[in-house]
């Protein structure tokens, strides 16, 4: 059995949708046990945020314009993958069901002028459930049994509205139950990604990007053989082909140097959806639906037979480097708890860690939208601090961004990073902080926003990664 999830490009018009179909038709020629997993098309899930924030503030002609466009823009696409018309009527019955929803809890939203956490996840799941619709349609309209089904059934996650955390266990027996009968009668189920439920049914996301992820935990939960994630990339690439023109794609890495990738840039996959699959051994593939007879990525629990001490170099863009200083941290116990413990109430995310071995200063990175709200934070949090003379400053630097380094050929081999920084010098690059875990896979480092790609383009150069081949 093999999962397919299609993003938001890959779905994103009526063009799009058709070559999905003729994707799904193949691999089910392969193998007629088959999962589809999809996006909502480009762009709506903004919109749809977009319009009820401003709805927070009373803008409720924000609501009524997403409506309308949305509802234009769906319809158009169903008119184009379903030629019968009852099929049609019923589909639109349906998304017009869906989009009135919307509606009708976004005039609710300008009214007290409060997005509770619930009714956001609920609007940011919505182009799942209408894009799945329209695919399980054009599947059938195709002659290929398919039923849409909404993740809120299957995927079963803990409150944590926006960024939910999914009950493997849980999510397995309830998968199983509604999704095996399904497949065993040779039907496709068409499920929408993004959104699961709490096991009172009530709806929540894993967080933006997690399609990806609701492949990921659909394919641990039925034992897929794969997880193929069909995207508008290549598959991992040894760098960013925007800024190195010669980078090359990686036809086989490790979950390890995967998830280091998909971390730090590598815009190919949601960082957590190998989590699921890793302990089940299951194998994820990264192909484009663009060109669908390119050979993608096969990310496994082996490295492949790439032989380089490097395999990529990418980077984030857009961060803040937020620094704790002070002469008296010096030997003193627990600042590291108390600030990571007040950047973690602050509801932040922490990319990256670095710390000078005097103890003096204490450094990490985070997003750059952050930057204010953590550094307020961590100035109240450290008042005692601050007063005893122990911190003298919090500062925030911006804009910067993290290169990472990326490579299982790395462990154990010396002089590796002098090659890396070696090349970063002679690009006339800054380096701000460096940070390396205990893996040896990764060596990340901070520099000025402008000089990133200069960076990534030294180390792509100085490893030969442009002419880097399989053995």
């Amino acid at each position: 059995m093999q999962v397919l999830k299609f993003g938001g490009t890959s779905v994103g018009n009526a063009e799009r949708i058709r070559q999905l179909v003729l994707i799904v038709a193949a691999e089910r020629a392969r193998d007629p046990h088959v999962v589809v997993v999809v996006s909502a098309m480009a762009g709506v899930t903004n919109m749809l945020l977009g319009a009820v924030q401003a709805a927070v503030g009373g803008n409720v002609a924000a609501i009524d314009h997403a409506h309308a466009e949305l509802r234009r823009r769906h319809l158009e696409t169903l008119a184009q993958v379903v030629a019968s018309d009852a099929e049609h009527q019923a589909l639109q019955a349906q998304l017009d069901a869906l989009l009135e929803r919307f509606a009708r809890i976004g005039e609710g939203i300008a009214l007290v002028g409060e997005l509770p956490p619930r009714a956001q996840d609920f609007i940011a799941g919505l182009g799942e459930r209408l894009s799945a619709r329209l695919v399980a349609a054009a599947l059938r309209a195709d002659g290929i049994p398919a039923v849409a089904f909404d993740a809120d059934q299957l995927i079963v996650t803990d409150d944590m509205f926006g960024s939910a955390t999914p009950d493997l266990a849980a999510t397995a027996l309830a998968a199983r139950e509604c999704l095996r009968p399904v497949l065993e009668t040779g039907q496709i189920p068409v499920v929408t990604g993004f959104i699961g439920a709490t096991p009172e049914g009530i709806p929540t996301t894993l967080g933006r990007g997690g399609s990806d992820y609701s492949a990921g935990i659909l394919g641990a939960a039925l034992e897929a053989d794969g997880v193929v994630i069909w995207t508008d990339a290549d598959g991992f690439m040894t760098a960013d082909p925007r800024l190195v023109p010669t980078a090359q794609v990686l036809s086989e890495i490790s979950y390890a140097e995967a998830g280091e990738l998909a971390y730090y840039g590598a815009k190919v996959l949601h960082p957590k959806t190998l989590l699921p699959l890793i302990p089940k051994g299951i194998p994820l593939y990264v192909k484009n639906s663009f060109r669908p007879d390119s050979p993608g990525t096969c990310v496994s629990a082996t490295t492949g037979d790439w032989q380089a001490d490097v395999k990529s170099v990418t980077s984030i863009k857009g961060l803040a480097l937020i620094t704790v200083a002070g002469r008296g941290m010096l030997g003193v116990p627990g600042i590291a708890a108390k600030t990571f413990a007040a950047v973690a109430a602050a509801g932040v995310n922490v990319l990256l860690i670095s710390q000078s071995s005097s103890e003096n200063n204490l450094c990490f990175m985070i997003e750059g939208a952050d930057a204010e709200k953590t550094r307020a934070a961590l100035v109240k949090a450290l008042a005692v601090e601050f007063h005893q003379g122990c911190v003298e400053r919090v500062d925030a630097h911006q804009p910067v961004a993290i290169v990472a380094v990326v490579g299982a050929g790395m462990r154990g081999r010396p002089g590796i990073a002098a090659r890396i920084f070696s090349a970063v010098a002679t690009a006339n690059v800054n380096v701000i902080a460096i940070a390396q875990g205990s893996s040896e896979i990764n060596i990340s480092f901070v520099v000025a926003e402008g000089e990133a790609a200069a960076a990534v383009t030294a180390i792509h150069e100085r490893f030969e990664l442009g002419a880097m081949t399989s053995a």
